[in-house]
């Protein structure tokens, strides 16, 4: 008789079911399981490590595609296949092994669009697509989480439709990817560019929405403008009010105050207005992993990227529940385990809370938002601090802050609004006093930026004042850069750059460009491709990533209104209600379409891309001393633009353990010394400082010591 076989994603997550089953034993590459409280027969756990199998490469479907040439273009396979990845044979034999003898596959991978597809195309590559299967969903690894989902498998078939939906976006991509990439890059290298152009889906959208913001902010004209303002004198105190309207001029303001005989000195005024209102602020929602994200750089300038490896780390942890969630509402039975837990939170991050709202609220409880996965929480099980990394500290306290939060009592505070008049001009000031700080006390820990609330003196209505007034001038201020947590909100709500209402909806259901688990990786992908890089943690789009962007200028690539209408079609394929091969039928007309309008668009940008090719120019060739003979930026190291007619110069970003600047490279090819360079490393391993000066006799670099 067969065995049933448990499929996980990775050795960690096969591990923590392991930990919840009775009588394993850990064998190489697998687990056996002998717990007849959930299996009858004997069962083996075993695993991938993430994709065990990939999409052929082009060359291997036809060997003409080996080589990158626009007349081999577009590449469009017969049908698509897979192969095991390189490195990971060993493992694959030993999952196809127990797949071929076993009777029945629990499907066991992480609980979305992707685990699925990387558990069916190891099930369809190993050839066991036949056998029946189940499918374990839960939400945490705890060893009652993990108990409760064996006891309730469900049908394996029931996920099949979210399989062909994520299989469809994988071949989709793979045709966008390698058939654009080398488009772009073969006609960009025509025109003089260098390296690799990557095009993507995701990433040229994303890299298109950054390189707008930044062509607003550098085609922005700060324009002057003024305001009337003044300081408001009452008997119990003053403060500053302000009047609504800007002037383009300040003549413009001067005639207003003449025209209503307003001195710019005290004027007897007069309070027409005084509002006071308690206002209530309930405690955020509680944190999907896009917020998460947000909210992390924001305080500890931690990447995206980082901040999904930290979340996965305390999910392997069992202390959170799973990361990849785009919910920000739990069910009832989560909010229960939660209630019951409440002590045991407070004692573990050294808090108090006020219980004022101890009934599940709809804000934040409310099982008909949940689908999938319900919102980043706490688990039942507390951790130890001490086993922590600072790192993993901060992130579980937000969650854990955050959840508590929904317990806890309002912030409330008290907002007076007051109107001034002054000879027919009005002027207003607002006013706020802190009264509660509920929930916000459980934040107080954190660099929260505060600014300095306006706290009004007290006064009435009708009450007599003097204003003394005059003209501020100010500056009309550029949009500012986006930063790394602000950009996985851009991605998550690109709607608001489409017109179109339907579409607009599209993104919004489907949370806009990119996934929860996937946003991260586009944002690293484009560090790598040296389209963007952070600074100070504002993200800025490189030449290269500009160039890109004009290329793809106007086509569907550099749209969120092609991932809103990819989007679109593929939640039908998850819902059996689309077809695949119509899908991908479009992406190939797209295709064909850039096909014929990216030589043109290209040809366009010739007088563009010829500026960007000498701005790259770092200095002359000292060795050809040719005219045409310019230092490029060539990667790794830098190097004459005439090295195909022979010139071999070269110059090293690193030398003896440290990087050279760029402005220390020009130093060098202007018969320059460069400036001290603390920290070079010998080959016997000693350290010493050093300037550099480039021997054109001996046409090599040499070391100046400092004197002394």
């Amino acid at each position: 008789m067969g065995h049933t076989l448990i499929l996980a994603e990775k050795p960690s997550q096969a591990k923590a079911y392991a930990d919840a089953l009775q009588h394993t034993k850990k064998q190489d590459g697998y687990i056996e399981v002998n717990d007849g409280r959930f299996f009858k027969e004997k069962a083996y756990i075993t695993w991938g490590y993430g994709h065990l199998v990939e999409l052929l490469s082009p060359e291997q479907y036809n060997e003409t595609w080996k080589i990158w040439r626009l007349d081999q273009l577009p590449m469009f396979p017969e049908q698509f296949r897979f192969q095991v990845s390189k490195d990971k044979k060993k493992q694959f034999n030993i999952v196809k092994r127990l797949l071929n003898h076993s009777t029945e596959i629990i499907v066991a991978t992480d609980c979305d669009r992707e685990g699925e597809n990387i558990a069916r195309s190891i099930i369809s590559l190993a050839g066991a697509s036949h056998k029946p299967t189940k499918r374990l969903w839960i939400n945490s690894l705890e060893v009652d989480e993990i108990q409760n989902g064996f006891r309730h498998l469900n049908n394996g078939n029931n996920y099949l439709p979210l399989y062909k939906e994520a299989q469809t976006r994988q071949y989709s991509d793979w045709l966008v990817g390698m058939n654009a990439s080398r488009l772009y890059t073969l006609l960009l290298q025509k025109q003089g560019m260098k390296g690799v152009f990557s095009v993507g889906r995701v990433q040229t959208a994303t890299l298109y929405l950054l390189y707008k913001r930044q062509k607003e902010i550098e085609d922005f004209v700060s324009q002057d403008y003024f305001t009337l303002q003044g300081k408001v004198q009452v008997p119990n105190g003053s403060f500053e009010a302000k009047h609504k309207q800007r002037f383009a001029t300040k003549e413009e303001a001067q005639n207003i105050l003449q025209e209503k005989g307003v001195l710019l000195d005290l004027n007897d005024g007069i309070i027409q207005e005084v509002n006071k209102e308690r206002k209530r602020i309930k405690s955020p929602k509680l944190h999907s992993l896009s917020s998460l994200q947000s909210t992390a750089n924001k305080q500890w300038k931690y990447s995206p990227s980082e901040v999904l490896k930290i979340a996965q780390s305390l999910y392997e942890k069992k202390v959170l529940s799973y990361p990849r969630t785009d919910s920000h509402f739990i069910t009832d039975s989560e909010f229960g385990y939660i209630k019951n837990n409440l002590s045991n939170y407070q004692e573990c991050i050294g808090v108090d809370v006020e219980v004022v709202y101890p009934d599940a609220q709809k804000r934040y409880v409310d099982n008909t938002k949940v689908e999938e996965h319900y919102a980043l929480v706490p688990t039942k099980q507390t951790p130890n601090f001490s086993a922590l990394n600072e790192k993993e500290k901060n992130i579980y306290l937000e969650v854990i802050a955050t959840t508590l939060a929904m317990f806890a009592p309002d912030y409330e505070y008290e907002e007076t609004k007051v109107e001034i008049g002054v000879k027919g001009i009005n002027f207003e000031a607002t006013g706020k006093v802190e009264k509660q700080l509920g929930w916000k006390s459980l934040f107080k820990n954190q660099q929260q930026a505060k600014k300095k609330e306006t706290v009004l003196p007290a006064m009435e209505k009708d009450l007599a004042c003097q204003a003394n007034v005059e003209i501020a001038e100010g500056k009309t201020k550029p949009p500012k850069y986006y930063t790394e947590g602000q950009l996985i909100n851009v991605m998550k709500h690109a709607g608001k750059e489409i017109d179109d209402e339907a579409l607009q909806h599209t993104l919004k259901e489907s949370e806009g460009i990119g996934t929860e688990a996937t946003r991260a990786s586009i944002i690293e992908t484009l560090k790598h491709q040296l389209y963007i890089e952070i600074r100070k943690n504002q993200v800025t789009v490189l030449d290269k990533g500009k160039i890109l962007c004009q290329a793809v200028e106007g086509t569907l690539l550099a749209s969120p209104e092609m991932t809103a209408k990819w989007e679109t079609y593929l939640k039908k394929i998850g819902k059996n209600e689309g077809s695949q091969e119509v899908f991908l039928n479009k992406i190939k007309q797209m295709i064909e379409f850039l096909m014929q309008e990216a030589p043109k668009k290209i040809g366009s940008m010739e007088q563009f891309l010829q500026q960007v090719n000498e701005k790259s120019f770092i200095g002359q060739c000292p060795r050809c001393n040719h005219e045409d003979g310019k230092i490029q930026d060539k990667g790794k190291f830098y190097g004459c633009s005439r090295y195909r007619e022979g010139c071999t110069f070269t110059l090293p970003k690193k030398f003896l353990g440290k990087s050279i600047s760029q402005i220390n490279i020009k130093k060098l090819l202007g018969g320059e010394k460069t400036n001290l360079i603390k920290g070079f490393t010998s080959k016997k391993g000693k350290k010493f400082d050093a300037s550099l000066r480039y021997d054109q006799t001996e046409q090599k670099i040499t070391f100046e010591f400092p004197k002394g």
